[in-house]
């Protein structure tokens, strides 16, 4: 306290550390200062020091190794990560390697509690048996700490033509849903109610309780609204949105990354993509007002992504969604 004046003690931090004093020496002039003891001195120290470390990366495009750039990031400073890694060499990308666990580790190390990771991701079909890579994944992301939030699909409404080989057209992709701890953040998104208004007479719904399972009737009439289903379905590649990305040889579309970051984050909240290709996780988040890091280890893709950026930087985000 200064006088009448309530100063928060970051503000002698701050003040001191700006000055060129030794952070010993800050440290010892706070605790005589304000009574109070080493070990929160040095705590509020580290959280002033993580802010500025951050800042260095909010809303870049940064091309380098994702592991490396990711090590340099606090602890527990990202809201949400969207990304999609180049799996199963199904697409050769600049011959560069893929570090999976390191990623892993990185990943759960920076995200926040209650923070999310969205690992969009798909299996290749080599010698007829599909690889079970994206099962694998999700089972190291448990083991590494992360609980398996939700297993979600994307769904492509104009999937690429595929010679038949005694197996149905591939039209999804898994999107699974990782969080640290409890999620934090979800705002739901809605979906009208096809017969909606409707007064029902002998439908009945599941009661899906941990309890006794029952059927009764609910919601008579039928609601307006309800919770969108977790299989979400894009046109991929058609938009002009989605266009901006086309020299990218597998961008997912700007709908689906809108979607997830409108899902778990709020506006000012940090999205990171640590393997951004053609930038569009960076490029929907700016557009819904959440800070970006985007990181790509292909100088080539980082052009894109920073191209795009400067596109939506210049109009209005409605002439995107």
């Amino acid at each position: 306290e200064n006088g009448t004046e309530i100063v928060p003690i970051e503000f002698y931090y701050t003040e001191i550390t700006n000055e060129n004093v030794n952070k010993w020496e800050a440290i010892k002039f706070l605790i005589k200062k304000l009574n109070i003891r080493a070990e929160e001195v040095m705590a509020i120290g580290d959280n002033i020091n993580d802010k500025k470390m951050i800042e260095n990366y909010l809303n870049k495009i940064i091309n380098g190794n994702c592991v490396e750039v990711m090590k340099q990031l606090p602890d527990n400073s990202i809201n949400l990560v969207v990304t999609s890694p180049p799996y199963d060499n199904l697409r050769t990308y600049k011959g560069y390697t893929f570090p999976f666990e390191d990623i892993v580790i990185e990943l759960y190390r920076i995200i926040k509690e209650g923070g999310i990771v969205v690992w969009v991701v798909s299996d290749a079909t080599i010698n007829g048996s599909e690889t079970c890579t994206s099962f694998k994944q999700a089972l190291t992301f448990v083991e590494k700490g992360f609980r398996l939030h939700d297993t979600m699909i994307f769904q492509k409404a104009n999937p690429v033509p595929q010679i038949y080989r005694k197996r149905y057209t591939n039209v999804f992709e898994y999107m699974f849903v990782f969080s640290k701890g409890a999620v934090a953040t979800h705002n739901p998104i809605k979906i009208p109610c096809l017969h909606a208004g409707l007064e029902l007479k002998g439908t009945t719904y599941k009661n899906y309780s941990k309890g006794e399972q029952s059927r009764t009737k609910l919601a008579n009439p039928v609601k307006a609204e309800k919770l969108k289903g977790n299989i979400w379905e894009y046109v991929v590649g058609k938009k002009a949105v989605d266009q901006e990305a086309k020299k990218h040889p597998a961008p997912f579309p700007y709908g689906l990354a809108l979607d997830h970051i409108k899902s778990w984050t709020n506006e000012g909240d940090i999205v990171i993509d640590p393997m951004c290709g053609s930038g569009t996780t960076c490029v929907a988040a700016m557009d819904l007002k959440r800070k970006y890091i985007g990181i790509d280890i292909s100088e080539e893709y980082c052009k894109i992504a920073e191209d795009r950026i400067n596109i939506h930087k210049n109009n209005e985000p409605s002439l995107f969604d």
